[in-house]
């Protein structure tokens, strides 16, 4: 065993170029212990989703086949994290340990403790900025507090310094792994199989392999197929559901195979000061707020962000309205069709997300953390920060600047969106024949009933 090697721990940062923690590893000079620690059990830690296990399984295969090719051998371990950490230590007798930082709240007293700990052993310990291009203690008010409505964050974000450039990959000679990269006389790794982390009876996961290529060099991939040929017209068709002009990146962002640094610096450099630029790194400034957001408000996937709509006055739920939504069987066509999507490829158009999020809140009177909690087992893309920001946006409970009053029609949302029908003719093909039901609630009669239940919660105030 090498002496005094640097762990380098990834996290939702499965990526080896504009990795600061493991180019810190790589100026340290000793041999390198890449480790991932699936981490279910430590107390906060909130379990993947079914759709995000899959990614998981296949983005850490990616990586670890990069960083092979670097000589280094990425090793798993599951249990406590901070318990997995500090036996690691021990095991290789490392004298430093590094990476990128985590904003959730359990995620922060996790490696706030292990810092301290291992720092007390006389370990090197360092974090880094990674996964966001603004941490969130460094956009403030005026007035010293946290931002609660997007635009003038973004405004702050957009006038304070540059984002920082993008590290450069470590090059095959700039990196040692203990043992080797075939883990020669190195830790001992679980094998990714032995997770379980793939669906197996049944495997639902047909769709989403039909959809998706996890793994860092089909990121960097996507990311210039958009920028060539989608981002001109990203300001003005993003929002159509018949279209492809999204970029798809983020499950990328979400796992950390493109960093934010970047996906901006890659948009500025091809079309600075562009419509479609400007656009499209605001929504990737709306990332940006939701883990602002969650930084400071860390319980946002169980408590409203406006204690006042704690006040609202969910009816008791109908387990077959809920079935149906999730389905995609309510017999409203734009609603089945974002449903079906996303339970095929595990992704769902931002637009058609409100519309599908807005009809289950403020016309099937469902809390949104039901809706939440299925978005967060669906999602190839679900973090702890965007969803329930976006649950809780739609939902009116959340940062957002008016927020209850708005409740999408999805039928005028679909003549809007899908004016030719091409979205919900490829999903609810059966639409318009006697094979596809009738809605199971009158639109009109729950928005008035959505609206009267809101009254209750100003009234909280």
């Amino acid at each position: 065993m090498s002496a005094a090697p640097s762990i380098v721990w990834f996290r939702d940062d499965l990526r080896v170029a504009d990795h600061p923690a493991l180019h810190a590893a790589v100026e340290r000079g000793e041999p390198v212990v890449a480790v991932y620690v699936l981490d279910e059990e430590s107390s906060g830690i909130r379990p993947l989703g079914g759709a995000a296990r899959w990614w998981l399984h296949h983005s850490l295969a990616s990586l670890a086949d990069d960083l092979r090719e670097l000589d280094v051998k990425l090793v798993l371990r599951r249990g406590p994290a901070g318990r997995v950490i500090r036996s690691l230590v021990d095991e290789t007798g490392a004298g430093a340990a590094f990476w990128n930082r985590r904003y959730g709240g359990a995620e922060r007293e996790i490696d706030t403790d292990l810092k301290s700990s291992l720092a007390e052993a006389g370990l090197e310990v360092r974090s880094f900025a990674g996964s966001l291009l603004f941490e969130p203690w460094t956009i403030r008010t005026g007035s010293d507090t946290p931002f609660s409505v997007f635009t003038p964050f973004w405004k702050a974000c957009l006038a304070a310094d540059e984002p920082r450039h993008p590290l450069p990959a470590p090059s095959p000679g700039d990196l040692t792994g203990v043992g080797g990269a075939h883990g020669r006389g190195g830790p001992a790794s679980d094998d990714l199989d032995e997770w379980a982390l793939l669906p197996t009876k049944p495997d639902w996961a047909g769709g989403i392999r039909d959809t998706w290529e996890p793994g860092e060099a089909a990121a960097h991939a996507r990311l210039q197929e958009f920028l060539d040929d989608d981002l001109g017209d990203y300001a003005k068709g993003r929002d159509r559901l018949d279209r492809q002009v999204t970029s798809r990146l983020s499950p990328r962002l979400r796992w950390g195979e493109l960093s934010p640094h970047q996906v901006w610096h890659a948009t500025r450099e091809r079309a600075a000061g562009t419509e479609g630029a400007r656009k499209f790194l605001s929504e990737v400034g709306w990332r940006e707020f939701a883990w602002h957001i969650l930084f400071h408000f860390p319980d946002l996937a169980t408590k409203s962000w406006r204690s006042e709509f704690d006040a609202f006055p969910w009816p008791r739920l109908k387990p077959s309205a809920l079935t149906a939504w999730e389905r995609g069987r309510t017999g409203v066509p734009v609603v089945d069709a974002a449903m079906r999507e996303l339970w095929h490829t595990g992704v769902m158009h931002n637009r058609a997300r409100m519309i599908s999020a807005s009809f289950l809140i403020k016309n099937l009177l469902i809390d949104w953390r039901r809706g939440e909690e299925w978005f967060w087992d669906t999602l190839v893309d679900a973090d702890h920060a965007n969803n329930p920001f976006g649950w809780q946006w739609v939902a009116g409970s959340g940062a957002d600047a008016a927020p209850y009053f708005r409740i999408f029609n999805p039928e005028l949302q679909r003549e809007k969106f899908d004016p030719d029908g091409a979205y919900v003719g490829r999903w609810v093909p059966e639409y318009g024949t006697d094979d596809y039901p009738e809605p199971i609630v009158d639109l009109k009669a729950t928005r008035d009933a959505a609206l009267a239940a809101y009254e209750q919660v100003k009234a909280a105030r």
